[in-house]
C-alpha cells in the first residue's frame, strides 16, 4: 500500500472537486494501492502531520508526501515508485547531486538565489494551472542527490523507523524538505530523483518573511557542516 500524504487549507469537499491534489487522486482512485491521507482545513505544521503518518500503526510499505497543487500527471505513479525506492531510500522528482554552505534551496548554490551549474541538477517538473504543464527539465534522471525537492518525496515507512529520523517541527512549511534530506544523508541514506511526472501550480515562496526565519534557523541547525 501506498499512502499519499498531503495537507490542504480547503475543507475536504472543496478539496477533492477543485484542488489539482484531489482531482488527480480521484482519477487514480481505480489503482488500489494509493491510499490517500489527506488533512483538511490545516493550519498546522507539516512536519507534525507527517510524522503522525510515519509513527501511525497502518501498515503502509510506501509514505508519499506531496503538496496539494500538485497534478499527478503519470497514471503509472504507484509503479514508477516502487522501482525508484528498490534503488533509492528516499526519492524525488527533481534535486541537486552537490550541497553548498549557505544553499538556500536545492537549485540554488548560494543565498543570491544563483542557479546550480547544469551538471549538478537532476529531475524534470512541469508547472502550470491544468496538468500537463510547461516542462522545466534540470538534468538527466535518474541520479543519487544530496537534496530532494519538498513537492513530492517518497519513502518506505520502515526507513523512518529502522533509522529514527522523523522531520523537524521547526521547520513548518518551509526547510522541511532540505532538513530532512540533509538527516538522511547524515544516516548514509541514498537519495535520487526519478522519473515521475506532475505539474506543480507553484514555483515557490523564495525570500517572504516566513521563508527567511526559516532559512536562519536551518543555517543554525546545520552550521557544523556544509
Amino acid at each position: 500500500m501506498i499512502e499519499i500524504i498531503g495537507a490542504t487549507r480547503m475543507q475536504e469537499k472543496d478539496f477533492w472537486a477543485k484542488s489539482a491534489l484531489g482531482l488527480s487522486l480521484r482519477r487514480l482512485s481505480y489503482d488500489k494501492r494509493l491510499v490517500p491521507t489527506i488533512f483538511y482545513a490545516n493550519t498546522r505544521g507539516l512536519p507534525e502531520l507527517f510524522n503522525s503518518r510515519i509513527t501511525a500503526p497502518e501498515n503502509r510499505q510506501i509514505l508519499v508526501f506531496i503538496h496539494d497543487d500538485v497534478w499527478l500527471d503519470d497514471y503509472h505513479l504507484a509503479d514508477r515508485l516502487i522501482e525508484g525506492l528498490n534503488r533509492y531510500d528516499l526519492l524525488g522528482v527533481a534535486g541537486n547531486r552537490r550541497r553548498a554552505e549557505s544553499q538556500p534551496a536545492w537549485p540554488f548554490k548560494d543565498d543570491q538565489f544563483t542557479w546550480d551549474e547544469r551538471e549538478n541538477l537532476s529531475g524534470s517538473v512541469a508547472h502550470g494551472e491544468q496538468p500537463f504543464g510547461t516542462i522545466s527539465y534540470f538534468g538527466p534522471v535518474p541520479a543519487e542527490c544530496e537534496l530532494l525537492d519538498g513537492v513530492l518525496l517518497a519513502a518506505r515507512k520502515s526507513m523512518f523507523a529502522e533509522q529514527k529520523i522523523l522531520f523537524d517541527p521547526r521547520f513548518d512549511f518551509h526547510f522541511y524538505d532540505m532538513d530532512l534530506c540533509r538527516a538522511a544523508r547524515a544516516k548514509g541514506l541514498r537519495l535520487g530523483t526519478w522519473p515521475v511526472s506532475i505539474t506543480h501550480q507553484s514555483s515557490g515562496a523564495f525570500n517572504s518573511p516566513s521563508w527567511r526565519e526559516a532559512y536562519e534557523k536551518y543555517r543554525n541547525k546545520w552550521r557544523s557542516a556544509i
